[in-house]
């Protein structure tokens, strides 16, 4: 079983959320799944330094990033993510690649 960290804009939030069903259901993927502000508060400079970090760890952590470029969009923050990976050695699987 291979683990991902899962990584995209989250203005694809419930689609994510879909995503990652998928991959646990159907691909045999273990997937480290974003934080998600369901509540939509305000975050400041400390909140979203700490949700970085965490989200870089599990990039650290996984086998392989799942990058959910819908419509080929990929913002800035994503793509720190993908030099991480890519500077880690981990392998970069885009979601327009795999499922769609």
């Amino acid at each position: 079983m291979k683990i991902v960290a899962l990584c995209g804009s989250m203005k694809f939030e419930n689609e994510m959320k879909r995503i990652a069903f998928a991959l646990e259901m159907k691909y045999n993927m273990c997937v480290l799944r974003c934080v998600y502000n369901e509540d939509k508060l305000k975050l400041g400079a400390y909140e979203i330094l700490a949700l970085n970090s965490a989200h870089f760890r599990k990039i650290e952590i996984s086998d392989a990033v799942y990058v959910v470029d819908i419509n080929g969009y990929i913002g800035d923050q994503v793509k720190k993510e993908i030099a991480l990976a890519e500077s880690l050695d981990k392998e970069v699987i885009f979601h327009t690649d795999f499922l769609e």
